[in-house]
């Protein structure tokens, strides 16, 4: 079932991408979402252009578009060019600036003509190890093909490349700087300043933006037996315990069930209803905001969502899909009820909604444990060397603007 969410006008290339994207059936059940594996080739990534945290596995990376320096690096420029865009006033680092681990820092994201997104910009770090992408598409399961929807959708409108994509080419072919690099990343692509080689730039380094040095990473991986507090300690505890529940979705390296590895056997790829909203008491949620049903057209999809990491908190508010919960105790007050009530606009009662997860129920703790279990999920997760890491920063030294 397409999207109406994100159409677009692919262009070559990623016509090719978009049949996939805006096409075919997908099987859901559960809450749970797996198309044919043998729709994504994959190899092992055993030469990777990065350092791999210990802990972390090897990831899966597409065997059309294998990872190196030199992609990496060229995506990196193009992912903080705002000449990327139709219009030449944003980049993808409008939506996601690394100061705030790659959101924000709105409930809801404007595109490059003005258009209000319907969903939270979601943090990107450790994208290599995710299953799928965006907060509810179980089609876009490679980066490749997620790329699509900022790129050319057009309702609504993110970078509007749809009709300018000669034009943005132009753009960069009359850099004195990207022939170069593109001609590094893709020596044996002619022409070399492509739709399909700017893709695949992007995503190798969306790929490389890998978060594990918390201190969560430090005291289970680096040898660091002081790197948690004894509040966060108690906090892992919490977590980890059938009180809270809270490890059930959101376990291993990711924190989430989105996740899969070069090895993996099976591929996670779980949605869940965490009982956000209730509307009249039959479970719905507000539109466009419906979660996987739209894909699915089965009611007990209604208000599923992926799992999104919980790694970075600190710096990525508001939260939820839709940005409606600006800080972490307000995220926290919505699982202590097993549900949120919302009044007025949307009114209903959460933790009633017939479709939730059966993992979010109400539960107590002591001032001392809700200052805990806030210190592990805002602070024990949070990588500060990610936040500041020169390779993932905009390498332009001022604002550029398109010509």
């Amino acid at each position: 079932m397409p999207s109406m969410l994100h159409r677009r006008r692919p262009q070559p290339f990623t016509a090719i991408l978009a049949a996939v994207v805006v096409g075919g059936v997908v099987a859901v059940g559960g809450g749970a979402c797996v198309p044919d594996e043998d729709e994504v080739p994959t190899v092992p990534a055993v030469d990777l252009p990065f350092a791999l945290p210990a802990g972390f596995p090897t990831p899966r990376i597409p065997v059309d578009n294998p990872i190196t320096a030199a992609k990496v690096e060229l995506g990196r420029h193009l992912f903080f060019d705002v000449r990327l865009s139709g219009n030449g006033t944003q980049s993808c680092g409008t939506c996601h600036e690394p100061a705030r681990a790659y959101t924000d820092g709105k409930a809801l994201p404007v595109g490059s003509t003005g258009d209000g997104l319907p969903r939270n910009s979601p943090m990107l770090a450790n994208l290599a190890w995710l299953s799928t992408y965006t907060w509810a598409n179980p089609i876009l399961d490679t980066l490749e093909k997620q790329a699509l929807v900022p790129m050319f959708a057009d309702h609504p409108v993110e970078l509007g490349m749809a009709d300018h994509m000669p034009e943005i080419i132009g753009r960069l072919e009359a850099d004195a700087a990207y022939p170069a690099l593109f001609e590094e990343a893709f020596p044996d692509e002619d022409p070399v300043v492509t739709d399909k080689t700017i893709v695949f730039a992007l995503t190798s380094f969306q790929r490389s933006l890998v978060s594990g040095n918390a201190p969560y990473d430090r005291y289970f991986n680096g040898g660091e037996p002081n790197a948690l507090t004894d509040e966060q300690k108690l906090g892992l505890q919490l977590f980890n315990s059938e009180v809270t529940e809270c490890y059930h979705c959101h376990g291993g390296t990711l924190f989430t069930t989105a996740f899969v590895a070069a090895n993996s056997a099976t591929t996670e790829r779980s949605f869940e209803n965490n009982g956000l909203y209730n509307i009249d008491g039959n479970g719905g949620y507000p539109a466009p905001n419906v979660g996987l049903i739209e894909f699915t057209a089965e009611p007990g999809d209604m208000g599923r969502f992926r799992v999104p990491t919980l790694r970075n908190l600190k710096w990525s508010a508001p939260y939820f899909h839709d940005g409606s919960a600006g800080t972490l105790d307000e995220v926290l007050d919505h699982y202590l009820a097993g549900g949120r009530t919302v009044v007025g606009a949307n009114a209903g009662v959460g933790a009633t909604n017939p479709h939730k997860s059966s993992l979010v129920r109400p539960f107590t703790l002591t001032e001392r444990e809700r200052g805990a279990l806030l210190a592990f999920i805002r602070d024990a997760l949070s990588d500060e060397d990610f936040v500041t890491n020169p390779a993932y920063q905009s390498p332009f030294p001022a604002p550029i603007t398109a010509p």
